[in-house]
């Protein structure tokens, strides 16, 4: 599709220019705002598999490296209340959360301590979705997220996940088991991999469909540059031409037809109807992955998170090494730091609205100061000039379906140049842990 391609371009060069990493001396983050609304992020980067299109940061699990790790993030975390931040939400991504499961249970009851936390949401891995590990995180986990990426086994085998994390077949009977455990239960899935075809595709859509998750997840595969090599010598080159057709497959699949299963609750975020098993009992409520779209501005803790802070993203040490000393002698572990002008901020805007598939026109003046037509000219234009707006008046910008198609490209680009970001900062590490590892445990 021309849209896509000009799209992917045009992002790609916005956010190479925009997104760029600046080292800087900061120590520390900025003092929480008053009446600010907050989520803190964790994020634990140890890894069982190292899948090759991950671009977070992540290292293979040794006990000895990742204990002490803990510990430090929930120093790091009180540095947070001394700068007066308090935290409604927890959201801890990875690598694997639960990799140490008493190190995380541990780290979550500091923070119900020490905040007022009223839900926590964290990754898991398929091998985890067992009864030891349910029983440690029921009632401290509202919202659980497994990555399973496809119930292929021929693709989980290419991914290097079969061997350690089972079947697909295995994946949907332990999905079963957990889900309730938690009030919402996510699985996360991965479309447009090379080798993937229309009837895997399908497949997985239907297998999503007969398993006891409450909301799925459905993201276009995206990569960086670092990783991208890696990812064509064991997963093949990426074939965007074929995102627009797969989009359009999971949408109609889970939406569609005389008795829709599932509702739409960002782009690429679907909800079961008729949750009655859980306690609401309805589908909006379940909260998404993208916890931007909740929280503008939030402080991340742990090597390699990004805090989106007073127009600035943070980005911590990326070396594990040097974060543990940092945080040990009482410092926090900045070491970049991307200033955010008004227009940057303004499309992240944009792009984060119609992600949640609606733009509030009355609430973007309010904050810039002016009407997303006069800030995004170019924007808005390209946007109305491809039929994207299915409403488009005073009060809000909404969707057509070509519309959620060129605003997941956009969504799926910024991505990108986020994972760029993080090579930037990768780059920056000295020794053995400058090198990205891979599935194998060797370097690229």
């Amino acid at each position: 599709m021309l849209s896509e391609r000009m799209l992917t371009s045009i992002v790609k060069s916005m956010t190479k220019k925009h997104l760029a990493l600046n080292i800087t001396d900061d120590s520390t983050m900025p003092e929480a705002k008053p009446n600010q609304r907050y989520m803190l992020y964790m994020h634990v980067p140890f890894c069982e598999r190292l899948c090759p299109y991950c671009s977070f940061n992540r290292y293979p699990f040794k006990k000895e490296v990742a204990a002490p790790y803990f510990e430090n993030m929930r120093k790091e975390m009180l540095m947070l209340k001394d700068l007066g931040y308090d935290f409604e939400s927890i959201y801890v991504g990875g690598g694997t959360p639960t990799i140490m499961i008493d190190e995380l249970c541990e780290t979550l009851d500091l923070a119900r301590e020490n905040f007022n936390i009223k839900e926590v949401s964290s990754e898991t891995n398929p091998n985890h979705l067992t009864k030891p590990y349910l029983d440690k995180l029921k009632g401290r986990v509202q919202r659980l997220s497994v990555g399973v990426q496809s119930f292929d086994n021929d693709l989980l085998k290419q991914m290097d996940r079969y061997e350690k994390y089972g079947s697909g077949e295995e994946i949907f009977e332990r999905i079963g088991e957990a889900s309730s455990y938690f009030d919402d239960f996510n699985v996360d899935m991965i479309f447009n991999f090379p080798s993937q075809t229309e009837d895997s595709l399908l497949n997985d859509i239907e297998t999503i469909k007969a398993c006891a998750c409450d909301q799925v997840t459905f993201s276009p595969l995206y990569v960086s540059s670092a990783t991208t090599r890696k990812m064509s010598s064991t997963l093949g080159k990426v074939d965007y031409n074929r995102e627009y057709t797969f989009y359009n497959i999971i949408d109609e699949q889970l939406t569609g037809g005389a008795d829709p299963q599932f509702d739409r609750r960002t782009l690429w975020t679907f909800n079961r109807l008729g949750s009655s098993a859980k306690p609401c009992g309805c589908s909006n409520h379940v909260e998404v992955d993208e916890y931007a779209v909740s929280y503008e501005e939030y402080p991340a803790i742990g090597s390699g998170s990004i805090s989106h802070l007073d127009g600035c993203l943070y980005v911590n040490n990326f070396s594990i090494a040097d974060y543990n000393s940092a945080v040990s002698s009482g410092s926090m572990s900045v070491m970049g730091k991307t200033k955010l002008g008004k227009h940057d901020l303004m499309r992240y805007r944009f792009l984060l609205q119609l992600y949640d598939l609606r733009l509030d026109k009355k609430q973007f003046e309010r904050d810039f100061g002016c009407s997303v037509e006069r800030g995004l000219p170019a924007e808005t234009s390209y946007m109305r000039l491809n039929k994207a707006f299915a409403t488009d008046d005073e009060n809000e910008l909404t969707l057509t379906p070509k519309g959620r198609y060129l605003t997941l490209v956009m969504y799926r680009q910024f991505l990108s140049g986020m994972n760029n970001l993080r090579d930037q900062a990768r780059a920056a590490l000295t020794g053995p842990e400058r090198e990205l590892l891979f599935g194998d445990g060797t370097p690229e």
